[in-house]
């Protein structure tokens, strides 16, 4: 097993370099820039000097007057070594910005990742049981809107009812107007309580897709040999279930859920802007808007880090949920 991991890192560290060339390359071909920006603003001053001579020397300062290829080995160079450079446009550190954020990004999706897992596969397990039932009607119509409909019309919604006809919520915002004011309790719950609607908006939307394909699984299993078997043998239909369905049905379940890995990690882009709240992902986007290099770059490289290492996972835990999984 470990001869397999070390394999399978190896192998993620060169996709991951390759994904970093890409991403570096569509970075600097984006139209638009901060480095643009910042030198319209200062040749507008009076007796500055032009827009040209100020973007010459904003790329010499910003090391983006060499090429791709060879900006892109000058980057991994220090990357390697834990030095993103500074953020255009937050004007800190990259790493340093980055975790002032994530853990409000972090907190959102691992409590929407959990609700999602509590709702989503026993509802899933039950429209199996229950195939072709006004239950299993219901569950998978549910499991369709959560599909079918954005994120940000769930947001909508949930902002016109909890914050606007019932006064329950603030619009936006991760804090309240009286936060300074409240004790360390009180501050807990009053951010607690900005973060209810952005994890219900996150959780509607999610559990779905995972609905829909614990009840695909669980059927197929349901209609396998070994659990007509089981059931002639006289055991009960919980222990059929619980014991022998579901555990066969994990396999296919876990691809999903280590695939989620990244997301506990991206932010959500529209749920944390419509709220407002300042996670990753409203961060990275405003970022991106301007064309803070450093920064997104960082983003992208590790999003996609925390891919690879997601489908490490999942194929790792094939073994432990099913023994008959072995690598040789």
């Amino acid at each position: 097993m470990w001869k397999y991991i070390t394999k399978r890192i190896a192998q993620s560290v060169v996709i991951l370099f390759f994904v970093s060339m890409i991403i570096y390359a569509i970075m600097r071909c984006l139209p638009t820039s901060y480095i643009e920006t910042i030198a319209r603003e200062r040749a507008s001053l009076p007796g500055a000097k032009s827009y040209q001579e100020w973007l010459d020397q904003l790329n010499a300062v910003y090391k983006m007057d060499c090429g791709i290829i060879e900006g892109f080995f000058g980057w991994v160079s220090k990357a390697v070594r834990g030095e993103f450079g500074d953020s255009w446009y937050y004007n800190v550190p990259v790493t340093q910005k980055f975790a002032s954020v994530i853990w409000d990004s972090f907190y959102i999706g691992a409590v929407a990742f959990i609700l999602q897992i509590i709702i989503a596969i026993p509802l899933g397990i039950l429209s199996a049981r229950k195939q072709y039932s006004k239950t299993d009607y219901a569950i998978t119509v549910i499991a369709l809107i959560g599909i079918s409909l954005p994120g940000f019309f769930f947001a909508t919604i949930l902002k016109l009812i909890f914050s606007i006809k019932l006064g329950w919520f603030d619009l936006y915002g991760k804090v309240g107007k009286y936060y300074d004011q409240l004790s360390t309790w009180g501050q807990f719950l009053d951010v607690a309580k900005h973060m209810v609607l952005p994890i219900a908006t996150l959780t509607i939307i999610s559990i779905g897709s995972l609905v829909r394909y614990t009840r695909t699984n669980m059927l197929e299993v349901l209609n396998s040999d070994f659990i007509r078997t089981a059931r002639a043998k006289g055991l009960s239909e919980s222990k059929v279930i619980n014991k022998h369905a579901f555990r066969n049905t994990l396999i296919p379940v876990v691809t999903i859920l280590g695939g989620t890995l990244p997301s506990l990690f991206a932010g959500a882009m529209i749920t944390e802007t419509l709220f407002q709240i300042p996670g990753i992902g409203y961060t990275s986007y405003q970022a991106m808007t301007v064309g803070d290099i450093p920064f997104y770059m960082f983003y992208m490289t590790f999003m996609a880090a925390l891919t690879l290492m997601g489908n490490l996972i999942a194929d790792v835990l094939y073994a432990v949920v099913d023994p008959r999984v072995r690598v040789s």
